[in-house]
């Protein structure tokens, strides 16, 4: 039998995480506010706590997936007394989406109370932990407290490190989902653009595709050139591309499309012409993302 885990929080993430420690034979204790959603984890061998305090008791290590970290919070802070009494000894590891300054907030709230707090981000959907698809974020104790975890966490999906900033996972996290969202984005754009022509989604799938997957191999080269800070062009300067994008925006007025998504971009072009960085490549448009 391997060690003991608790899990608080039977949403259908906090639930996938649970299943995945019962099939390694971990000894798996689950809180959930409404016990009803514990009852088919109790069937598959897990030990259902009736209150927080007895999860928090059963185990060193404590995984928790609820809806935001307010709930975290007031889920947490009636039981604070108990982490008090097995100080050093516990291992928070908070997997619920938040903000980085949450999560800071929630590191030093339990390390107040002498429990480890590692905060984390789950890339996945339920379905998907325990496959190699998972990717999940942490950060947060030290790497000398992270490291053994590893293998235990491992089993969830591929473990990425973030370091001692409780935050640094949160960030990462909501990073990785702005480039998704920005993605989706661009494809319901361009999707309304090609139907509004009469062509289907899934038929324009075929050359769209091939294309974002070409343009995705570009992108390392500008994550160099901002890393760099050298932003000369490697090919159409932003003076050229604000010529022709444009053109966008006026087919999407004839078609009877909305140009919402692509818009910012076209004014962040416009913006840095104006600057007079017209002769630069696409990656000047970084300088534009900081807040005043």
């Amino acid at each position: 039998m391997s060690r003991s885990i608790s899990i608080l929080g039977l949403g259908a993430m906090g639930t996938a995480l649970a299943s995945q420690f019962l099939a390694q034979n971990y000894k798996t204790i689950v809180w959930n506010r409404s016990p009803a959603k514990a009852v088919c984890l109790a069937e598959q061998g897990a030990r259902a706590a009736s209150t927080v305090l007895e999860a928090l008791a059963a185990s060193d290590m404590i995984i928790i997936c609820l809806l935001d970290n307010k709930a975290v919070e007031e889920t947490l802070t009636p039981s604070f007394a108990s982490l008090s009494g097995k100080t050093g000894k516990t291992i928070i590891i908070n997997l619920t989406n938040g903000t980085p300054n949450q999560a800071r907030k929630l590191s030093t709230l339990i390390t107040d109370q002498g429990a480890q707090y590692i905060h984390g981000g789950i890339m996945a959907v339920p379905v998907m932990v325990g496959t190699p698809h998972a990717i999940l974020l942490y950060s947060g104790a030290s790497e000398e407290i992270f490291r053994p975890l590893e293998s235990d966490l491992s089993h969830l999906g591929v473990v990425k490190y973030f370091g001692p900033d409780a935050g640094s996972a949160s960030l990462h996290d909501l990073a990785l989902l702005s480039g998704m969202y920005g993605l989706f984005s661009g494809f319901f754009h361009a999707t309304a653009l090609a139907k509004s022509q009469g062509t289907a989604a899934t038929d324009f799938m075929s050359i769209l595709t091939p294309w974002l997957t070409a343009m995705t191999q570009y992108l390392g080269v500008l994550a160099k050139q901002i890393d760099d800070e050298d932003f000369a062009t490697r090919g159409s300067n932003l003076e050229m591309q604000l010529a022709a994008v444009p053109n966008i925006l006026t087919a999407g007025d004839d078609q009877g499309v909305s140009s919402a998504m692509i818009l910012p971009i076209v004014q962040l072009l416009e913006k840095a012409v104006r600057d007079g960085y017209g002769g630069d490549d696409l990656s000047r448009l970084i300088e534009y993302f900081k807040l005043e």
